[in-house]
């Protein structure tokens, strides 16, 4: 049995959390300073988590690599398991050009550039982000946007920052699945406080959208259409991440949204010509004027038709029940340990949800989906097997990186950390988020972030008296700020728009809407942890 310690070095509580924050050092600086690929960053740092466990926390060699396996394990299973099939589903649409029907079908919508922003890179933005998150949505309606007109500095900015609200619930919940996992707090808490501040979010950012699309003008004559959007996705986001599932919070934040967009009169009225002279400066792509036939539209919407039918029936009681039936739940071996105070931690047993996870769910939509737009069995093997080729970076960086925090975490560094951080009292409800915030800009994902820091922020707030579901929440949400200016992102941005090189410009553009909504965000926190808006909390 490896008991953890709380002052393993020198019987100094300020030198073991010095020490145990060597391996996130290691990794925030090779990212940002020393703009390392972030799977190698991620692999040095796993390294060094592992030498201190060992080294400097007394853990058995055999049990700390026992905990990265761990980690590696849950990276695969359930986490990429997930992304790898969601991702697998659109190349298929793309591969028989349903994706491309889709985006006429957007562009038909309506001719007002403003109300396209929302319809794109707000709603059917948070609609990529709840299927594959990991910078798809904003490559793929940059390159909308910049299909319908936009110019591509213009298209890529909208893009980066309406990826924000549907962040922490992203690829099927897969951020707060992970934040409950590294943490021991239910997934129903962890969720349900985090669709408690972000929707605050969507009630911001549609009316940011339309100021960045057309300035003063856009948000004088759209504000309505923007508010109404913005209030129906913070209405379902809420509604489900509290009492449905937090895989579907996105899925149906981004429907209500659309839905409320295309019922609005006023948003489906045609725009001037002059706001269309002032923000379409870019080429129209040619093929907007295709008329595509009404079975082939219907084909090219199944997809997500599919995966909200199948996910909704999975909430079904006795559905559900049924699932989990499947689910494995066994000692994970060589690991037997205890808190500082002589409790097991839950990693001694691994529970595996072969079934009921996200993931599979997925899996059987793209199947269906398969059939319905005409994949070939073969083709698609051949789709899902590039998919996996294609992510294989990003698989190689998830699973270091939840390697990393296993470590950190059975080994006591996090709590180490976490009970060092705790002298900041009142002041972690702030700071909260901005761990969160800075954790995403340097790995570019809030999955990575709350494994990295999920567990300090709970460790912290019990030493503080703080909500532990408030301050991991709080990373999660914080978190979702800073994917706009993550090195990754912007990367990805750049790319789609034809804009290599021009990373700088991009960031310079949109820093000060990240550090202004961050700045919300951590007020939100503040007054959540006080009677101003502890009243929200669940």
């Amino acid at each position: 049995m490896f008991v953890q310690e709380l002052e393993p070095v020198a019987d100094s509580l300020g030198l073991s959390a010095l020490i145990a924050a060597l391996p996130l050092v290691t990794v925030l600086v090779l990212l940002g300073a020393v703009r390392m690929k972030a799977h190698r960053a991620g692999l040095i740092g796993l390294a060094v988590a592992v030498l201190v466990a060992w080294l400097a926390y007394g853990m058995p060699l055999g049990q700390t690599l026992s905990s990265g396996a761990q980690g590696v394990l849950f990276g695969i299973f359930p986490i990429m398991w997930i992304v790898v099939n969601a991702l697998w589903v659109y190349r298929m649409t793309v591969r028989t050009q349903h994706f491309d029907i889709l985006r006429r079908s957007f562009g038909r919508l309506s001719d007002d550039p403003r109300i396209q922003a929302l319809v794109i890179a707000f709603c059917f933005g948070a609609l990529l982000e709840a299927l594959a998150g990991f910078g798809a949505p904003v490559a793929i309606c940059a390159v909308m946007l910049v299909a319908l007109g936009f110019d591509p500095v213009r298209a890529a900015v909208v893009a980066l920052v309406a990826n924000t609200a549907p962040v922490a619930f992203g690829a099927m919940g897969t951020p707060v699945v992970t934040l409950a996992q590294v943490t021991g707090l239910p997934l129903d808490s962890v969720a349900a406080v985090v669709g408690r501040q972000t929707p605050l979010l969507a009630l911001v950012v549609p009316l940011v959208l339309v100021g960045l699309v057309d300035g003063k003008r856009g948000l004088r004559e759209t504000w309505l259409p923007a508010v109404v959007c913005g209030l129906a996705f913070a209405a379902a986001q809420f509604v489900a991440s509290n009492y449905v599932s937090a895989q579907l919070a996105d899925i149906g934040a981004a429907l209500a949204g659309a839905a409320a967009l295309v019922a609005l009169p006023g948003s489906r009225k045609p725009a001037a010509e002059s706001v269309r002279t002032a923000v379409l400066t870019g080429v129209r792509s040619e093929d907007l004027d295709t008329e595509d036939p009404r079975p082939e539209v219907l084909r090219a919407y199944a997809p997500y038709a599919l995966i909200v039918v199948i996910f909704s029936l999975a909430q079904i009681p006795a559905v559900k029940d049924f699932l989990a039936e499947a689910t494995q739940v066994f000692d994970w071996p060589f690991l037997n340990v205890t808190d500082a105070d002589g409790n097991p931690v839950g990693a001694n047993a691994f529970t595996l949800p072969l079934v009921s996870t996200g993931g599979t769910l997925v899996l059987l939509a793209g199947l269906l989906t398969a059939g319905v737009i005409g994949v070939h069995a073969r083709v698609a093997v051949r789709e899902w097997a590039a998919t996996v080729h294609e992510l294989r970076f990003a698989i190689l960086t998830v699973t270091s990186v939840l390697a990393l925090a296993y470590v950190m975490n059975l080994s006591g560094q996090a709590a180490v950390i976490g009970h060092f951080v705790a002298a900041a009292g009142a002041g972690l409800a702030f700071l909260s988020p901005v761990l969160g915030w800075f954790g995403v800009a340097v790995s570019g994902s809030d999955t990575s972030a709350n494994a990295l820091f999920g567990a300090l922020q709970v460790t912290a707030a019990r030493q503080s008296g703080l909500s532990p579901e408030l301050l991991a929440a709080a990373n999660s949400s914080g978190g979702v700020l800073g994917k706009m200016i993550s090195p990754q992102n912007l990367t990805i941005a750049c790319a789609a728009v034809g804009l290599a090189g021009k990373e700088g410009d991009l960031l310079r553009k949109v820093l000060p809407w990240s550090l202004g909504l961050l700045l919300v965000m951590c007020l939100i926190v503040v007054a959540q942890s006080t009677f101003l808006l502890g009243w929200m909390l669940p």
